[in-house]
């Protein structure tokens, strides 16, 4: 259940549970792909006038692309999630606050979901500390063996050529 009527709010406390597929439509747009569905649990309650904090954990493995050598990698993605849902417009400058609609009934929880999900993916993730990654001649997999390529030698030594030409002028 992760819409919640305000009504409920009236008696106390809402515990929120709930499970969203890979394929929701949440998750369009997203670079990453959920390998599974999206477990959320938490819990609502009304912390004054017309503001309602929300507090709970989310929990999904994601896949992505090890930065090395582009394979898929599944990484496991955890997190705590506080979120404050209020009619105040001036909300909007706390990155942790969401404005309800002045007309709104219900709470949906779903885009500090999807924010959360979103903050909680690694930016950047290697299929195992040792991958050699891909030749950058050819594109081969170098974790699978050698590719054949002749390695790319230069004699380039640019602090050396910037101090000569600096004591030359």
């Amino acid at each position: 259940m992760l819409k919640v009527d305000l009504r409920e709010l009236t008696r106390g406390p809402v515990d929120t549970v709930g499970e969203l597929a890979g394929s929701d439509p949440l998750f369009a747009g997203l670079e990453v792909t959920l390998a599974g569905p999206l477990r959320v649990s938490g819990r609502l309650q009304a912390t004054g006038d017309e503001r309602f904090y929300w507090h709970g954990a989310l929990s999904a493995q994601v896949l992505e692309e090890c930065r090395r050598c582009l394979a898929p990698v599944a990484v496991d993605v955890e997190a705590r999630v506080g979120a404050l849902f209020c009619r105040d417009r001036e909300a909007l400058d706390d990155p942790d606050s969401y404005v309800l609609a002045a007309n709104a009934t219900a709470i949906d929880l779903a885009p500090a979901i999807r924010e959360e999900l979103i903050l909680a993916i690694p930016a950047y993730v290697v299929c195992r500390e040792d991958c050699r990654g891909l030749c950058p001649q050819c594109g081969h997999d170098l974790n699978t063996g050698p590719c054949g390529c002749t390695p790319v030698t230069t004699s380039w030594r640019p602090l050396a050529a910037l101090k000569d030409k600096l004591s030359n002028s």
